[in-house]
């Protein structure tokens, strides 16, 4: 007899399901214009770093040199998701009021969605009982936390400076056309 439900039913099915739900959720949120608050934005990132510091730190952390090496690539490619993540948020400031608004671009939504894949991939694969390509798997479970982690972090830190330099330009421009009207 089969442990498995007919119908393909199970953890993996369930958690598809479940995930499906919150991708539909994530993009009807971020398809719609949301207050950005600039004097907020390093919250995020520190959140982040501190989750992803005591996930890390909650076991031994592997230092043999494949598993640093994934380390560095997870950090540099979450570092280059999140900048580009970053880059595709649309941030628009109201000419008047300086209000600043963050909307997600679909394609942004497509690389996290990318990364979770591959995170689900990496966890449906066995992975938590051997090692991959020579790497434990507690390596592999941290650099996707790393990766995440760091996507985060770069997300926020370009929208930060972004949004700094959007509200400047409109305040700069709002002086210059409140002064040529005298």
């Amino acid at each position: 007899m089969e442990s498995g439900m007919p119908g393909g039913s199970g953890p993996l099915s369930s958690a598809l399901v479940v995930g499906l739900i919150v991708v539909i959720f994530l993009v009807r949120r971020n398809l719609r214009p949301r207050p950005l608050r600039i004097e907020r934005l390093w919250v995020r990132p520190v959140l982040f770093a501190l989750i992803v510091g005591t996930t890390i730190t909650a076991s031994a952390i592997p230092l043999d040199p494949l598993s640093l090496v994934v380390f560095v690539l997870a950090v540099l490619v979450g570092a280059g998701l999140g900048w580009q993540r970053g880059r595709l948020m649309r941030i628009d400031v109201h000419p008047e009021t300086h209000d600043l608004t963050v909307r997600a671009s679909p394609l942004g939504i497509v690389l996290i969605i990318g990364v979770l894949g591959l995170k689900l991939l990496l966890r449906g694969s066995g992975i938590d009982k051997h090692s991959l390509l020579g790497i434990p798997a507690t390596g592999v479970a941290d650099g996707v936390v790393l990766l995440l982690g760091t996507t985060m972090v770069a997300q926020s830190l370009e929208m930060w400076l972004r949004a700094r330099r959007l509200l400047a330009q409109a305040q700069a421009a709002r002086g210059a056309w409140d002064t040529s009207n005298f």
